[in-house]
């Protein structure tokens, strides 16, 4: 049987909910109980929004979590229920930046953990899911993953540009270098040097 580079988000998602339904954990996080609301706190909320378990954006912050903390994906149910309670898919993003210790992280060098640098969103939605604009709606249209927004995997081809530019940089800095290195300025130079000494 064939199988589609689209074939590894089912897997993710299949291999994450079997651990699970392994451990007698259930697929829908339980509805947090209502907190105390303080009328003072501004800030107080409660997120009563339920959480599927069987989501490929769960699934993959798990595993995510799992694999940085080296444990298993049981230790990180309440992390993840968390992260998409609070921050939704768009929090994979935030929390791959937070496991890089909170480093912008270069979707062109490093491939996204939704859509393994696809750049399309692997749950491949319709453009009524998504809310495309009616003009928008036509065959092949592309939805952008959510979390690189459409990021151009391609580290080696980036690679050879990076190196083209900083090869440029070191060009210029050099020719800069050799422009202020005549005698006028290095005279100006001592010179200088020599009326800041104690």
């Amino acid at each position: 049987m064939p199988t589609t580079f689209y074939d590894q988000f089912t897997r993710r998602i299949t291999t994450v909910t079997a651990q699970l339904t392994t451990l007698g954990i259930p697929l829908t996080a339980p509805t947090p109980p209502p907190a105390d609301l303080d009328p003072t706190d501004p800030w107080a909320s409660n997120y009563p929004v339920p959480v599927d378990r069987s989501t490929l954006a769960w699934c993959t912050a798990a595993q995510m979590l799992a694999d940085h903390h080296h444990t298993d994906i049981d230790r990180q149910v309440p992390a993840a229920d968390a992260l998409l309670r609070e921050l939704g898919v768009r929090g994979l993003a935030q929390l791959h930046s937070d496991l890089h210790h909170g480093t912008p992280i270069d979707y062109r060098f490093t491939p996204c953990p939704y859509c393994s640098g696809t750049g399309e969103d692997p749950t491949q939605p319709t453009c009524g899911e998504v809310g495309c604009p009616p003009e928008g709606e036509f065959a092949d249209h592309d939805h952008p993953c959510p979390i690189c927004h459409g990021a151009d995997y391609q580290p080696q081809w980036f690679a050879e540009e990076h190196m083209t530019d900083l090869e440029e940089l070191l060009a210029d800095a050099t020719k800069e270098s050799q422009e202020r290195a005549t005698p006028r300025s290095r005279i100006r130079t001592l010179l200088c040097c020599r009326g800041t000494r104690p």
